[in-house]
């Protein structure tokens, strides 16, 4: 319910390229620069979030998170000149991961592995009926003023944050520090869990999960700017995201056929990826606002299947004791995603117009179509050869999932 109503406002964004050059007369390049410097602050926001929730408390690294983005956008939305409007995007990435780290090691805490995939889509399908109305409120209110679509975000993250404190426990001491005062003389003291930097496997799966990243950071920071390259207002971003929310509220029931959701990690990144390949070449050819819903369509479906599985992955590999920081390092691929998106999509933009970007997307992702099995499978040898299990279940029921 709390990611839902933070989503709400979750739409600006994907408007930061278009207030920028529109409201402080930045180029398309130096709004690109912009966008990039808030995307590399995401990746050390991102680390301390994992490292905050494993030591501090998951309650409060959330809540700080969304308080502190919250101010920044707040600042963004009055910034004066072009300096300010640069100082505060920097720290709304400072602030801007600080709370997916706390959230989804909650949810791969409360979950058994097995249902974990599933838990994560039903996170995704929670982000997107918050979605649904937001694309509704971008529209109108992006119409009236870039610089509200801010001050709206900012008020649902305040909303989230409240919401946090009222359902979620409060914090407790660190297992470590109750288990070591407890302990007596003669009971083992558990050992430190293994450093995430460590884990072959964990890197592997972060690695392509940038690729992954990068193509959905397209969709989400280039999609304003590509309507207005063909002469729709960038305001309809709004309602395409809108339209992608209702096919995944609607597909609902599909999802939860047995005979997908039983599917192997393999299998499933493999449809995931034809189904955004599909929904990117659409993209490259429609430039009408209805022609834009079905790839949209596709798109969404393939995106949620392959975010799902991708977080699923990672939880499976993670040790009870780190989970967290486990979870923030796979983020990283999103912290880079975020930085590079506005860079490498401004510029192929600028290039060969929003028919290049989009036809390169489709293309990446027929590419990973056709790689991620493999990326599975040699991430379940790596990790059964160097012997990193962080699990108390034998190796092959841990990986009964990702077989091939």
């Amino acid at each position: 319910m709390a990611r839902a109503v933070n989503q709400l406002g979750g739409f600006s964004l994907a408007f930061l390229t278009v207030l920028l050059t529109r409201s402080f007369g930045a180029s398309l390049t130096a709004a690109g620069i912009v966008s990039a410097a808030f995307g590399l602050a995401t990746i050390p926001s991102r680390l301390a979030g994992g490292r905050l929730a494993d030591h501090w408390g998951r309650r409060r690294t959330i809540v700080a998170g969304l308080v502190g983005l919250a101010v920044a956008q707040l600042g963004l939305a009055a910034a004066p000149d072009m300096l300010a409007a640069t100082l505060c995007a920097v720290l709304m990435g400072l602030a801007f991961e600080l709370f997916e780290p706390p959230s989804q090691a909650t949810i791969a805490d409360a979950v058994p592995p097995g249902g974990r995939a599933a838990a994560f889509g039903l996170l995704t399908t929670a982000v997107a009926v918050g979605s649904l109305a937001a694309g509704v409120i971008a529209d109108v209110v992006g119409r009236w003023s870039l610089r509200w679509l801010f001050v709206v975000d900012a008020g649902t993250g305040l909303a989230c944050a409240a919401i946090v404190l009222l359902a979620l426990a409060p914090d407790h001491r660190k297992a470590s520090e109750t288990g070591a005062r407890s302990a007596g003389p003669s009971e083992p003291v558990a050992p430190p869990a293994p450093s995430p930097w460590r884990d072959r496997t964990l890197l592997i799966v972060t690695a392509s999960g940038t690729v992954f990243a990068l193509v959905s950071m397209f969709m989400v920071s280039m999609l304003p700017l590509s309507l207005g390259a063909v002469g729709l207002n960038p305001a309809n971003a709004g309602l395409i995201m809108a339209a992608a929310t209702g096919t995944l509220v609607l597909a609902r029931p599909v999802l939860r056929n047995p005979r997908l959701a039983t599917l192997s990690h393999s299998a499933t990144f493999v449809l995931g990826y034809l189904l955004m390949a599909v929904g990117f070449g659409g993209y490259a050819v429609a430039h009408t606002l209805p022609t834009l819903l079905v790839p949209t369509a596709f798109y969404s479906l393939g995106n949620l299947l392959v975010m799902g599985r991708s977080f699923a992955m990672v939880s499976e590999l993670a040790p009870v004791s780190a989970s967290a920081r486990y979870l923030a390092v796979y983020g990283l691929s999103w912290g880079v995603a975020t930085l590079l998106a506005p860079l490498v999509g401004t510029w192929l933009i600028g290039m060969s117009g929003p028919g290049l970007l989009w036809g390169a997307s489709a293309a990446v992702c027929g590419c990973m179509a056709f790689a991620q099995p493999r990326v599975v499978r040699l991430a379940r040898l790596s990790h059964k050869d160097l012997g990193v299990i962080h699990s108390t279940k034998p190796v092959a029921e841990r990986y009964d999932a990702v077989s091939i």
